[in-house]
């Protein structure tokens, strides 16, 4: 049988979103936690870019430390996140509920 694996990509904003609103991360290290969890690190032509938009968009911002770009949630960002966090456990939440009953 094929080992069929999640798409995710359009999870990835959300995603960092939420890993940042836990902890200020460099991108690598940003890529690292979500290959713990999807099983493969997302290469850094997935992770820049998408880092590269959020900052664009007022939500995150990279401070410069050492050799580091360390991101971090904008007020606007912590924001957009508590917004996205409550939309997606509305839509998602009972998924869960399932899953745990089962």
């Amino acid at each position: 049988m094929k080992d069929l694996k999640c798409d995710m990509r359009g999870m990835l904003s959300f995603h960092i979103l939420w890993m940042l609103s836990q902890k200020k991360m460099h991108g690598d290290e940003i890529a690292e936690e979500i290959g713990k969890r999807k099983g493969d690190k997302p290469k850094a032509g997935t992770i820049y870019p998408a880092l590269k938009d959020l900052k664009s968009r007022g939500l995150i911002e990279g401070k410069k430390e050492g050799k580091l770009i360390v991101y971090s949630l904008t007020p606007e960002g912590k924001k957009t996140m508590k917004h996205a966090l409550d939309y997606f456990c509305r839509c998602f939440g009972e998924i869960f509920e399932c899953r745990e009953k089962g």
